[in-house]
Protein backbone atom coordinates (compact mmCIF):
# COMPACT_ATOMS: atom_id res chain seq x y z
CA UNK A 1 0.00 0.00 0.00
CA UNK A 2 1.56 3.72 -0.88
CA UNK A 3 0.80 5.82 1.92
CA UNK A 4 1.35 9.25 0.26
CA UNK A 5 -0.31 8.65 -3.58
CA UNK A 6 -0.81 11.80 -5.42
CA UNK A 7 1.38 13.76 -2.28
CA UNK A 8 3.17 16.56 -2.92
CA UNK A 9 5.89 17.00 -0.30
CA UNK A 10 9.17 20.19 0.30
CA UNK A 11 11.86 18.55 2.34
CA UNK A 12 14.87 20.41 3.17
CA UNK A 13 18.16 19.21 3.47
CA UNK A 14 17.27 16.26 1.28
CA UNK A 15 20.48 16.24 -0.64
CA UNK A 16 21.97 13.91 1.95
CA UNK A 17 21.53 12.06 5.23
CA UNK A 18 18.13 11.75 6.84
CA UNK A 19 16.28 14.31 4.18
CA UNK A 20 17.55 11.96 1.30
CA UNK A 21 15.94 9.27 2.69
CA UNK A 22 13.11 10.61 3.61
CA UNK A 23 12.47 11.74 -0.12
CA UNK A 24 13.51 8.87 -1.27
CA UNK A 25 10.64 6.67 1.46
CA UNK A 26 8.36 9.60 0.81
CA UNK A 27 8.53 8.59 -3.76
CA UNK A 28 8.38 4.65 -2.85
CA UNK A 29 5.15 5.59 -1.27
CA UNK A 30 3.45 7.51 -4.32
CA UNK A 31 4.57 10.78 -3.59
CA UNK A 32 6.04 13.72 -5.77
CA UNK A 33 9.55 15.43 -3.58
CA UNK A 34 10.54 18.59 -4.15
CA UNK A 35 14.41 18.55 -3.20
CA UNK A 36 16.42 21.09 -1.28
CA UNK A 37 20.25 21.13 -0.64
CA UNK A 38 23.07 23.99 -0.27
CA UNK A 39 24.86 22.18 -2.98
CA UNK A 40 23.73 22.69 -6.25
CA UNK A 41 25.59 19.79 -7.35
CA UNK A 42 23.86 17.43 -4.81
CA UNK A 43 19.91 18.25 -4.56
CA UNK A 44 20.30 17.96 -8.71
CA UNK A 45 21.68 14.60 -8.68
CA UNK A 46 19.17 12.80 -6.35
CA UNK A 47 16.21 14.88 -8.03
CA UNK A 48 18.25 13.20 -10.98
CA UNK A 49 18.05 9.93 -9.66
CA UNK A 50 14.53 9.80 -8.32
CA UNK A 51 13.37 10.81 -11.86
CA UNK A 52 15.54 7.87 -13.26
CA UNK A 53 13.70 5.30 -10.97
CA UNK A 54 10.56 6.65 -12.50
CA UNK A 55 9.47 9.20 -9.41
CA UNK A 56 8.50 12.92 -9.41
CA UNK A 57 10.89 14.83 -8.21
CA UNK A 58 12.64 18.67 -8.72
CA UNK A 59 15.19 20.51 -7.09
CA UNK A 60 14.85 24.09 -5.75
CA UNK A 61 18.55 24.62 -4.52
CA UNK A 62 19.99 26.88 -1.99
CA UNK A 63 20.46 28.66 1.82
CA UNK A 64 16.85 27.83 3.54
CA UNK A 65 18.25 31.19 5.43
CA UNK A 66 17.95 33.36 2.92
CA UNK A 67 15.10 35.78 3.60
CA UNK A 68 13.70 35.52 0.17
CA UNK A 69 14.25 31.74 -0.37
CA UNK A 70 10.90 30.38 1.75
CA UNK A 71 8.94 31.95 -1.11
CA UNK A 72 10.73 30.83 -3.91
CA UNK A 73 10.82 27.47 -2.48
CA UNK A 74 7.12 27.11 -2.18
CA UNK A 75 6.24 28.81 -5.02
CA UNK A 76 8.40 26.25 -6.79
CA UNK A 77 6.22 23.19 -5.66
CA UNK A 78 3.08 24.79 -6.53
CA UNK A 79 4.13 26.27 -9.95
CA UNK A 80 5.35 22.40 -10.66
CA UNK A 81 2.64 20.39 -9.16
CA UNK A 82 -0.23 22.24 -8.52
CA UNK A 83 -0.37 21.20 -4.57
CA UNK A 84 1.43 21.19 -1.11
CA UNK A 85 0.36 18.56 1.16
CA UNK A 86 3.60 18.05 3.09
CA UNK A 87 6.50 20.44 4.94
CA UNK A 88 9.01 18.54 6.41
CA UNK A 89 11.60 20.88 8.00
CA UNK A 90 14.76 18.99 7.92
CA UNK A 91 17.98 21.25 6.99
CA UNK A 92 20.31 21.99 9.70
CA UNK A 93 24.04 21.58 10.68
CA UNK A 94 25.80 21.78 14.27
CA UNK A 95 28.32 24.53 15.34
CA UNK A 96 29.91 23.22 18.54
CA UNK A 97 31.71 25.24 21.06
CA UNK A 98 31.27 25.37 24.85
CA UNK A 99 30.13 28.20 26.15
CA UNK A 100 32.82 30.87 26.76
CA UNK A 101 34.14 29.73 23.29
CA UNK A 102 31.10 30.47 21.39
CA UNK A 103 30.48 33.21 19.11
CA UNK A 104 27.68 35.21 18.55
CA UNK A 105 27.95 34.14 14.89
CA UNK A 106 27.45 30.51 16.31
CA UNK A 107 24.61 31.02 18.60
CA UNK A 108 22.43 33.29 15.72
CA UNK A 109 23.29 30.76 12.89
CA UNK A 110 22.19 27.60 14.81
CA UNK A 111 18.91 29.81 15.49
CA UNK A 112 18.76 30.86 11.62
CA UNK A 113 18.63 27.55 10.45
CA UNK A 114 16.57 25.37 12.73
CA UNK A 115 13.79 27.90 14.06
CA UNK A 116 13.90 30.84 11.78
CA UNK A 117 14.35 28.96 8.49
CA UNK A 118 11.23 26.46 9.50
CA UNK A 119 8.88 29.16 10.55
CA UNK A 120 9.54 31.11 7.35
CA UNK A 121 8.75 28.51 5.25
CA UNK A 122 5.26 27.57 6.88
CA UNK A 123 4.65 30.94 7.07
CA UNK A 124 5.51 31.39 3.07
CA UNK A 125 2.90 28.41 2.25
CA UNK A 126 0.45 29.33 4.91
CA UNK A 127 -1.96 30.91 2.24
CA UNK A 128 -1.85 27.88 0.22
CA UNK A 129 -2.64 25.88 2.93
CA UNK A 130 -5.18 28.11 4.96
CA UNK A 131 -7.01 28.99 1.92
CA UNK A 132 -7.38 25.22 0.19
CA UNK A 133 -8.49 24.03 3.68
CA UNK A 134 -11.13 26.52 4.12
CA UNK A 135 -12.42 25.73 0.19
CA UNK A 136 -12.18 22.06 1.40
CA UNK A 137 -13.97 22.34 4.58
CA UNK A 138 -16.56 24.39 3.11
CA UNK A 139 -18.08 22.37 1.32
CA UNK A 140 -17.64 19.45 3.46
CA UNK A 141 -13.99 17.40 2.83
CA UNK A 142 -11.85 16.39 5.54
CA UNK A 143 -8.51 16.61 3.84
CA UNK A 144 -5.35 16.91 6.04
CA UNK A 145 -2.15 18.11 5.06
CA UNK A 146 1.38 17.73 7.93
CA UNK A 147 4.01 19.69 8.71
CA UNK A 148 7.24 17.82 10.19
CA UNK A 149 9.96 19.79 11.88
CA UNK A 150 13.34 17.68 12.68
CA UNK A 151 14.03 18.26 16.23
CA UNK A 152 16.54 15.94 18.36
CA UNK A 153 17.36 14.73 21.74
CA UNK A 154 19.51 17.96 22.50
CA UNK A 155 16.86 20.09 22.47
CA UNK A 156 14.81 17.62 24.76
CA UNK A 157 17.67 17.33 27.11
CA UNK A 158 20.09 19.97 26.61
CA UNK A 159 23.92 18.36 25.16
CA UNK A 160 27.20 20.16 26.63
CA UNK A 161 28.87 22.00 23.92
CA UNK A 162 25.70 22.47 22.23
CA UNK A 163 23.94 25.28 24.25
CA UNK A 164 23.02 27.09 20.91
CA UNK A 165 21.83 23.72 18.86
CA UNK A 166 19.80 22.74 21.74
CA UNK A 167 18.62 26.07 22.59
CA UNK A 168 17.30 25.87 18.40
CA UNK A 169 16.23 22.49 18.55
CA UNK A 170 14.14 23.00 21.64
CA UNK A 171 12.72 26.45 19.68
CA UNK A 172 11.35 23.88 17.02
CA UNK A 173 9.60 22.17 19.84
CA UNK A 174 7.81 25.36 21.14
CA UNK A 175 7.01 26.15 17.09
CA UNK A 176 5.13 22.88 16.71
CA UNK A 177 2.91 22.82 19.26
CA UNK A 178 1.92 26.02 18.93
CA UNK A 179 1.29 25.55 15.35
CA UNK A 180 -0.61 22.81 16.11
CA UNK A 181 -2.95 24.38 18.36
CA UNK A 182 -3.66 27.04 15.52
CA UNK A 183 -4.00 25.10 12.00
CA UNK A 184 -5.56 21.87 13.70
CA UNK A 185 -9.15 23.64 12.46
CA UNK A 186 -7.58 23.44 9.40
CA UNK A 187 -6.63 19.81 9.44
CA UNK A 188 -3.46 20.14 9.43
CA UNK A 189 -1.35 18.32 11.81
CA UNK A 190 2.15 19.95 13.27
CA UNK A 191 3.99 17.22 14.70
CA UNK A 192 8.08 17.04 15.39
CA UNK A 193 10.91 14.00 15.08
CA UNK A 194 13.32 14.14 18.03
CA UNK A 195 16.83 12.39 16.13
CA UNK A 196 19.02 10.75 18.39
CA UNK A 197 22.63 9.18 17.35
CA UNK A 198 21.72 8.15 13.31
CA UNK A 199 24.61 7.80 11.11
CA UNK A 200 25.44 11.37 9.45
CA UNK A 201 27.86 13.53 8.39
CA UNK A 202 27.06 15.20 11.66
CA UNK A 203 27.78 12.53 14.07
CA UNK A 204 30.76 10.88 11.67
CA UNK A 205 34.24 10.81 13.53
CA UNK A 206 35.29 14.26 14.33
CA UNK A 207 38.73 13.30 13.79
CA UNK A 208 38.11 12.88 9.95
CA UNK A 209 38.17 16.44 9.52
CA UNK A 210 35.24 17.05 7.50
CA UNK A 211 34.00 20.63 7.36
CA UNK A 212 31.46 22.83 5.95
CA UNK A 213 31.19 26.31 4.51
CA UNK A 214 28.13 27.81 5.38
CA UNK A 215 27.13 31.37 4.51
CA UNK A 216 31.02 32.16 4.64
CA UNK A 217 31.47 30.36 7.56
CA UNK A 218 33.92 26.93 7.86
CA UNK A 219 32.68 24.90 10.19
CA UNK A 220 33.79 21.82 11.76
CA UNK A 221 31.41 19.29 12.49
CA UNK A 222 31.44 15.52 13.78
CA UNK A 223 31.74 13.86 17.50
CA UNK A 224 35.11 12.73 18.92
CA UNK A 225 35.30 9.07 18.58
CA UNK A 226 35.69 8.77 22.28
CA UNK A 227 32.33 10.32 22.85
CA UNK A 228 30.90 8.16 19.72
CA UNK A 229 31.53 4.79 21.75
CA UNK A 230 30.18 6.55 24.98
CA UNK A 231 27.21 7.49 23.32
CA UNK A 232 26.69 3.86 22.13
CA UNK A 233 26.71 2.40 25.45
CA UNK A 234 23.67 4.45 26.32
CA UNK A 235 21.36 3.08 23.78
CA UNK A 236 19.43 -0.02 24.64
CA UNK A 237 19.22 -1.02 20.99
CA UNK A 238 23.13 -1.30 21.19
CA UNK A 239 24.01 0.95 17.74
CA UNK A 240 23.24 4.41 16.37
CA UNK A 241 20.44 4.27 13.76
CA UNK A 242 20.45 4.13 9.67
CA UNK A 243 19.22 7.38 7.66
CA UNK A 244 16.64 4.57 6.16
CA UNK A 245 15.18 4.09 10.36
CA UNK A 246 15.21 7.82 10.63
CA UNK A 247 13.23 7.97 7.36
CA UNK A 248 10.29 5.50 8.73
CA UNK A 249 8.63 8.03 11.53
CA UNK A 250 8.40 10.72 9.11
CA UNK A 251 6.36 8.82 6.38
CA UNK A 252 4.40 7.79 9.08
CA UNK A 253 3.76 11.76 10.22
CA UNK A 254 3.23 12.19 6.91
CA UNK A 255 0.98 9.64 6.21
CA UNK A 256 -2.95 9.30 6.75
CA UNK A 257 -1.89 7.03 9.72
CA UNK A 258 -1.35 9.82 11.43
CA UNK A 259 -4.02 11.88 10.90
CA UNK A 260 -5.65 12.22 14.40
CA UNK A 261 -1.58 13.05 15.70
CA UNK A 262 -0.75 16.64 15.91
CA UNK A 263 1.36 18.53 18.28
CA UNK A 264 3.80 15.35 19.52
CA UNK A 265 7.14 15.26 19.55
CA UNK A 266 8.16 11.28 18.61
CA UNK A 267 11.19 10.32 19.88
CA UNK A 268 13.40 8.44 17.40
CA UNK A 269 17.15 7.48 19.83
CA UNK A 270 16.70 3.53 19.48
CA UNK A 271 15.69 3.93 23.34
CA UNK A 272 18.07 6.25 24.79
CA UNK A 273 16.39 9.38 26.02
CA UNK A 274 13.41 7.14 26.68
Amino acid sequence: MKLLEGKTAIITGSGRGIGRSVAKLFVQHGASVLINDLDDDVGNQVAAEITSEGGQAIACNGSVTDETFPDRLVSRALDQFGRLDIIVNNAGYTWDAVVHNMTDNAWESMLAIHVTAPFRIIRAASSYLRQTAKAEISSGKRIHRKIINVSSVSGLTGNAGQVNYSAAKMGVVGMTKALAREWGRFNINVNAVAFGFIETRLTDAKEKGVRLNVEGHDVGIGVPEVAREEFKKLIPLGRPGTTDEAAGPVLFLASPLSDYVTGVVLTVAGGSYM
